[in-house]
């Protein structure tokens, strides 16, 4: 993952903590408990909000073990071709050098 793109999930996971905090709060704090159409709005919202927990914790989940499993074949590709490894990262660090010393 880019640290673009790690840059954006964080983002999000913030937005989305910060999301679910707020509306925690505005379910403990607000409406008429004895009002029926409360009480459904209230049970429809937390129903949504748990839903909206659970995805997110499994797309984390996900993605954590994604990266895992790339950093273990990225290591083990090194491990067995320690020359090709060393290429890479030299060309790598070639090619980052000469980007940033255009700037």
């Amino acid at each position: 993952m880019s640290a673009n793109s790690r840059h954006y999930a964080a983002e999000l996971d913030d937005d989305l903590t910060l999301l679910s905090e707020t509306l925690e709060e505005v379910l403990r704090s607000s409406g008429d408990p004895a009002d029926q159409k409360y009480i459904e709005l209230k049970a429809r919202a937390e129903e949504a909000l748990n839903d909206v927990k659970k995805r997110l914790s499994h797309t984390s989940d996900r993605y954590y073990y994604r990266a895992k499993s790339a950093v273990y074949r990225a290591d083990d590709y090194v491990h067995e071709k320690p020359w090709r490894g060393i290429g890479v990262g030299a060309a790598a660090g070639l090619v980052l050098g000469l980007l940033l010393a255009r700037r």
